[in-house]
């Protein structure tokens, strides 16, 4: 995935492989190498990369961009040690930490097909590409299978040891397209037996993700209104939320602080705003993006006055949703609400 995303970092600069292996000291087949991923990243010393990333910074690549790489560097570290780990219960960076969105989607990048979030919509490329060049980061067929085995693996053998690696597993799993995925998630997440709220809480979130995923909004209805009904369960939600966006400044290494009924340590604006943009009837998560989306304007209904262009995009958004016939009850009553919070905001 690093390699992906230098390229993309060069032709934005309107580099070739020979001009960016001039900025950067070293000799072109080494950048080619990189790119191609024969010579991973990840290989090369912190202190060289550090050097390697400010030279780009001096170049005029975006600090998105950079974090980019960075992510995807991580991301190949934690692709490498499922592949390579001797045993499915040896410790490594998948349990380390608790993962956000920005570092999932370039780990499912070559996983789904699916362009992270800073990479899309780019400008045009300055450098025009010699010949073909793949798309992103492809992983062969064989490569693929061994991972998700690899991953299968992790699951069911740190049942009752490790909840946060089996966790993270089995949401990565999702992204496995054969034919028994589906049936095999059932069965691990019905099998689990949490043994506290929070566990039982983010086990019930897991199977109603997987479910969305495959098409069954159903069963995230059933969530919402099952498990965020009380009061610990809006405040977890918003904190799972909060913390995958990236709205909390430093990373957690266990899912505890999901359970803090008092979150008051991020400010809310990021998640407005991707809420606000995934407000879509046909997909799974619909009703849980409208539920958080009231839940959030409930309790910082400032956020309606400070973050004006999702003010505007949500209350242009309102008329089509409610106008659709397909919503739940849940939903309109949700989205009614939203739109006198609006009313109440803009008077």
């Amino acid at each position: 995935m690093s390699g992906c995303v230098l390229r993309i970092i060069r032709e934005q600069a309107g580099l070739t492989q020979d001009s960016c292996a001039e900025h950067l000291h070293v000799a072109a087949d080494t950048v080619a190498g990189w790119e191609a991923g024969r010579r991973p990243l990840t290989s090369v010393p912190v202190g060289q990369m550090l050097v390697h990333r400010h030279r780009l910074a001096r170049l005029g690549t975006p600090p998105a961009l950079l974090l980019s790489l960075e992510r995807a560097m991580e991301a190949d570290v934690i692709l490498a040690s499922v592949l390579e780990a001797e045993s499915p219960d040896q410790q490594g960076p998948l349990g380390a930490w608790v993962m956000q969105r920005d570092l999932v989607e370039v780990l499912a990048w070559p996983l789904n097909g699916v362009v992270p979030s800073p990479l899309r919509a780019l400008p045009s490329a300055k450098q025009a590409r010699r010949g073909p060049v793949p798309k992103g980061p492809e992983l062969p067929k064989d490569v693929r299978t061994v991972f998700f085995d690899r991953l299968r693996s992790v699951a069911e053998q740190n049942g009752g040891r490790d909840f946060l690696m089996r966790r993270q597993a089995l949401y990565l799993c999702g992204y496995d397209e054969r034919p028994d995925t589906g049936d095999w998630l059932g069965h691990q997440q019905r099998a689990e037996r949490p043994d506290t709220w929070l566990a039982r809480w983010l086990n019930a979130r897991s199977v109603a993700a997987v479910a969305a995923r495959h098409g069954d909004a159903e069963r995230m209805r059933h969530f919402v209104g099952r498990a965020l009904a009380e009061e610990a369960g809006e405040a977890a939600n918003l904190n799972y939320w909060a913390y995958w966006l990236g709205e909390t400044v430093h990373l957690e290494l266990s899912d505890d602080f999901i359970a803090d009924r008092d979150p008051v340590s991020w400010r809310g604006d990021r998640l407005l705003s991707h809420l606000v943009r995934g407000l879509a009837p046909t997909q799974g998560y619909f009703d849980l993006n409208v539920h958080t989306l009231w839940s959030l304007i409930a309790r910082r209904p400032r956020l309606l006055r400070t973050c004006t262009d999702a003010a505007k995009e949500l209350r242009a958004a309102l008329p089509m949703l409610l106008d659709d016939p397909e919503i739940s009850a849940r939903a309109r009553r949700e989205l009614e609400s939203i739109r006198y919070a609006i009313r109440l905001a803009e008077a």
